[in-house]
């Protein structure tokens, strides 16, 4: 069996890092051997995730971004340049959620903003991450957080899985195009996980949660480090012949 840790001597970057599966993340990829900085809105809690990797042993710092806002995304992977000389794996955990509704009478403003977080700020961030590795480490390896929701249909939360599934076909795309240059992109689709966004769409339609569970083989949700193995599995040389993957994390839902 290999000891050596998964992530070990990697510049990780980490978007989405300040709860849930992104924060899970982010000490993971610590724990795997990576020198992690974690990117989200919310300063307080991204000192708050970097001082619990420092304290426990682990290598981390922090970057303010706004994952719906282009520029910020840039500056953000600028930033891990100019600290560590080079970026060599990067997790596009960008999420935003919306209160449940179908797709007649949609609210523009929850739409807008469910395309520009989960689809666009991708997008852009799979941009900046491709350059900055083509100029630094001369190669890398990128993973978006795709769902579930946009392997199946998705009434309830319709515009979250069309993005979802539009980060697929980026996954896809990026992939393809890079793979000649030493960049592998891949994507994981989570089933049910309990964060903090399941909480909200609980509170929003009580029961969800237990509906979703009894259709899950594996009869239980998911918990945010276990989709983040997955990542740090897909982010590691050990899964260096794979690229354009959307690996379902689900529980055996959607098989």
């Amino acid at each position: 069996m290999n000891g050596t840790p998964l992530l070990e001597g990697k510049i990780a970057l980490v978007l989405g890092a300040s709860r849930g599966i992104g924060a899970a993340a982010a000490r993971l990829f610590a724990r795997e051997g990576a020198t992690v900085v974690v990117g989200a809105r919310s300063e307080d809690a991204l000192r708050s995730v970097a001082d619990d990797i420092v304290a426990d042993g682990g290598k981390a710092s922090y970057v303010v971004a706004d994952l719906g806002d282009t520029a910020s995304i840039r500056r953000a992977v600028d930033a891990v340049v100019e600290r560590h000389g080079r970026l060599d794996v990067a997790f596009n955990n960008a999420g935003a959620g919306v209160p449940p509704h179908p797709v007649a009478g949609f609210p523009e403003d929850d739409f807008d903003l469910v395309v520009r977080v989960n689809f666009k700020g991708v997008f852009y961030a799979v941009g900046a991450e491709v350059e900055a590795m083509r100029a630094t480490a001369g190669g890398g390896a990128i993973v978006n957080t795709s769902s579930v929701g946009s392997l199946i249909a998705n009434p309830a939360l319709p515009a979250y899985g069309a993005a979802k599934r539009a980060v697929n076909s980026l996954t896809a795309s990026a992939a393809v195009t890079y793979a000649p240059q030493g960049i592998r992109v891949n994507a994981i689709a989570p089933g049910l996980v309990l964060t903090e966004m399941v909480a909200e769409w609980e509170a929003h339609d009580p029961g969800v949660v237990a509906r979703i569970v009894s259709g899950t083989p594996l009869g239980r949700a998911g918990e945010p480090g276990e989709i983040a193995e997955a990542a740090a599995w897909l982010l590691s040389d050990r899964s260096s012949f794979v690229t354009g993957v959307v690996l379902p994390v689900t529980g055996g839902t959607a098989a």
